[in-house]
């Protein structure tokens, strides 16, 4: 694949699933994942926000099930592979499966960037069923290049066709993804891909995109419109228009992929824009995950304090996704309250 070439990986159905709770209809994922069919998406990805069995009462009930929303997108998906996010620990085996048998045909295998060993053998799982297989870094923020380098192999040889850089908290800037891809890229061979997951919490996800792509990495993910978690993702149609100035090939009809963001995600799916306040910077800002923003929301109101004074302490406790619990812990304590006991810690995949 030439440099100036990026394949797309469209998030709107999954990414964006968590910044409406989860509600997307067969009939939403119909629409939406035509439009990007025929706009030249390489890849759609669908599903729950934080994955297969990511529906529960922990990290959100949905409307609707992977599998009803995977028949509805394999229905009208004539070129694009459909995509589905599986972390370890909630997702299983079962899951899997019934996502290949629903039409997914490529499995992202998330894991926090310090701990990649533990999506092995569900990549592994991916490839001997046939399916495509990316494995998925996250919080780059808190993984030096060299660690991220060392992941990046251990995930290629399970069996990872691509190896992603995720940008969770937003928090990452130009130079410093730079860094991090450019030492991924050289530490994996030819034939792997690397790829970027941005967030917008610092309003840097089509700049820190870019600044991917010239650092090496051959797959970009977005979302129409960026509707996503936090502040939102890297914005589909932004990053195309930047990739044509920049003489990229992105193989994406812009003018199609501009009208689906105007005329179908900010009518019928978004309930507010994806916006960069004091809340979803300070997530950028403290390196907090883009997914505990409702949870921090919630928290702030519940007991009268700045989410913002939540953000900060959580970043400073250096919190990852999968301890959320720590989110009321935080905020009872800046209220001057005692935490209340928790017995079970659950992991949060939201990217």
């Amino acid at each position: 694949m030439s440099p100036a070439t990026v394949r797309i990986v469209d998030e709107t159905l999954r990414d964006g699933s968590n910044a409406i709770s989860h509600s997307l209809t067969p009939d939403q994922v119909r629409r939406v994942a035509g439009l990007l069919d025929q706009a030249g998406a390489w890849a759609i990805a669908v599903g729950h926000g934080d994955g297969l069995g990511g529906a529960s009462l922990q990290f959100g009930l949905a409307t609707h099930s992977d599998e009803e929303l995977l028949r509805a997108a394999a229905e009208v998906v004539k070129h694009a592979k459909i995509a589905v996010a599986l972390l370890p620990g909630c997702g299983t085996k079962d899951d899997l499966l019934s996502a290949a048998a629903s039409g997914a045909s490529l499995v992202r295998v998330a894991t926090v960037c310090t701990e990649p060993d533990i999506g092995l053998q569900h990549i592994k799982l991916a490839r001997s069923l046939g399916l495509g297989a990316h494995g998925i870094l996250a919080m780059a923020n808190i993984g030096s290049p060299e660690l991220l380098a060392e992941g990046a192999l251990i995930l290629a040889e399970a069996g990872a066709q691509a190896i992603y850089i995720v940008d969770s908290a937003g928090s990452l800037l130009p130079q410093e993804v730079r860094d991090r891809v450019g030492a991924v890229r050289a530490a994996l061979p030819d034939d792997i891909d690397v790829g970027i997951h941005a967030h917008n919490n610092l309003s840097l996800a089509v700049a820190n995109s870019v600044a991917a792509v010239e650092a090496g990495a051959t797959m970009v993910d977005a979302t129409l419109a960026g509707l996503g978690a936090g502040a939102g993702n890297t914005q589909s149609e932004a990053f195309v228009a930047v990739c044509k100035r920049l003489g990229i090939e992105t193989g994406i009809d812009l003018f199609a992929l501009q009208d689906a963001a105007d005329d179908v995600v900010r009518v019928d799916l978004m309930r507010s824009p994806n916006v960069v306040d004091k809340v979803t910077a300070t997530l950028g800002y403290a390196g907090v995950p883009s997914s505990f923003l409702r949870h921090v929301e919630q928290a702030a109101e519940r007991f009268g304090v700045d989410g913002r004074a939540i953000i900060v302490a959580l970043g400073e406790r250096k919190v990852v996704i999968g301890q959320e619990d720590m989110i009321l812990d935080t905020a009872m304590s800046l209220a001057g309250r005692s935490p209340e006991p928790t017995t079970r810690r659950y992991p949060s995949p939201t990217l």
